[in-house]
Order: structure tokens, then sequence, then C-alpha cells
């Protein structure tokens, strides 16, 4: 299911993608980014992902994130919907939703601080981008009780 949340958006606007992973106790694995002042978002946590290379589609773009930032490959993933980050960087971001079922702790962080899986109603207590947390909100919502 595919539904974008911005009006028609300008050809050419930067556009990212993140994933929404879970594991089979239905936990989400967050990153922690960087405390740096030229990121977006410093000290946040957030979802692993980042912006498309020019010519890069969002689907492209989230595989390499995912194999550059954690080392996670051939990951399931499914299309969400768009969400702008209108109070950070001002991409449009593609959100995906996928499954992964490993030790977070032993994946090859490559950028951030660390990956962490978070039970849902932990999220709360959490220091999250509003537009990463509407997206998981929503995604939240969607899923099967």
């Amino acid at each position: 299911m595919h539904s974008n949340t911005t009006a028609n958006p300008e050809p050419g606007a930067a556009r990212g993608a993140v994933a929404i992973l879970t594991n089979r106790r239905g936990e989400l694995l967050l990153h922690l980014r960087d405390d740096l002042p030229d990121i977006a978002w410093p000290a946040h946590w957030s979802l692993l992902g980042g912006g498309c290379d020019p010519g890069e589609d969002p689907a492209a773009a989230i595989v390499r994130e995912l194999d550059e930032e954690a080392g996670l490959t051939a990951v399931p993933l499914t299309e969400l919907f768009d969400i702008t980050d209108h109070r950070g960087s001002g991409q449009i971001i593609t959100f995906f939703s996928g499954t992964w079922d490993g030790d977070e702790t032993g994946l090859p962080l490559s950028e951030g601080v660390k990956l962490q899986f978070f039970a849902p109603k932990h999220l709360d207590i959490l220091t999250i981008p509003p537009f990463i947390r509407d997206g998981i909100n929503r995604h939240l919502a969607a899923r099967p009780s």
C-alpha cells in the first residue's frame, strides 16, 4: 500500500528512504544518530535509511542504505508511504517495512552511535524526529492487532 502524504512534490525534490524493521516480538529497530551539528536530527533515535543518490529511486536507496549503515542485505521490504521532513532536511522520505530477527548488537554499524530494538510501548520516552514518529505511528496503527 503506497499513499503519498505530500501534495504533488516538486520535480527533482530531494528524496530519501527509511525502513521500519521489526522482529518476531514486534519490537522496532532504531538507530541512534551521531551528535554532529552538520547532520539532520543529531542525537535522535531514528530509522535506518538515508538520502537517495542522484538518479536513484527510494527502493534502491533503502537497500543500499541498509547494507552501508548496518550490513543488512536481502531484507524483504514493502513500500508504505511518503512523509516530508518539514522541520529537518526537507526531503520527501519514503517509508518501507520489513522484518529482521537478528542480534542488532552484532551488526557492523558504520554510521551513528548504536542500534537497538524497542517495544512500541517504550517509544514515547525516546527523542525521535517528528516525521519519523509520525511514520512509525501510522505504520503501527495499520498493523493487525
